[in-house]
């Protein structure tokens, strides 16, 4: 249940003001039909999200649990610093339409999102907490607590969300995690 947890908590922070919610919320209000909007939210994430889970277990399987216990204390502390870093949207990720509402959040989605901090980030929750479900289904469903409000409420929420207080909140959960991690947490996981 903590993996869960974790991960839904640090995701739906991470992923405000990211540039997928941007994305989010530039679709909305392109095409205003929010249900295949978020479906395609729904299943680009489970997707994306489903790669990044199942390589974080992959590599718990080549590191020695001494070495994988810095790597990851690195990585969230890495994170903790990304995340402070605002995003930038590039138009392009939306100019799919010719793939319909649906298809065209689906690929852009998945494809904002190759790289991007929240991948990064379920890579290493899953080799943290070595549990591929509760951490892709928490991550998921951090996404979608950032970015249906976006999808459903667009512009009315947008000027009124605190992104540095919580991109700076998100970057402490990183940094704790990271700390914790080098310092021995987890140990009983096997490393």
């Amino acid at each position: 249940m903590e993996s869960f947890l974790v991960s839904t908590g640090i995701v739906a922070l991470a992923e405000i003001g990211d540039k997928t919610q941007l994305l989010a919320f530039i679709l909305a209000a392109k095409f205003r039909k929010p249900v295949p909007i978020v479906l395609g939210i729904l299943v680009a994430t489970i997707a994306n999200h489903a790669c990044a889970g199942a390589l974080g277990a992959w590599v718990t399987t080549l590191l020695a649990p001494e070495t994988l216990r810095w790597v990851l204390g690195l990585s969230f502390l890495g994170m903790a610093v990304w995340t402070l870093i605002p995003d930038k949207f590039d138009e392009a990720d939306a100019q799919l339409a010719k793939y319909g509402v649906f298809g065209t959040t689906l690929v852009a989605f998945f494809l904002a999102e190759m790289g991007d901090k929240t991948q990064v980030a379920t890579v290493a929750l899953a080799a943290q907490y070595q549990a591929f479900f509760s951490v892709v289904a928490g991550t998921t469903f951090g996404m979608m607590l950032a970015n249906v409000p976006a999808v459903l409420l667009g512009d009315r929420i947008a000027d009124k969300m605190p992104v540095r207080l919580v991109h700076t909140i998100a970057a402490g959960i990183f940094a704790l995690l990271g700390i914790a991690t080098l310092l021995g947490a987890g140990e009983s996981l096997g490393f």
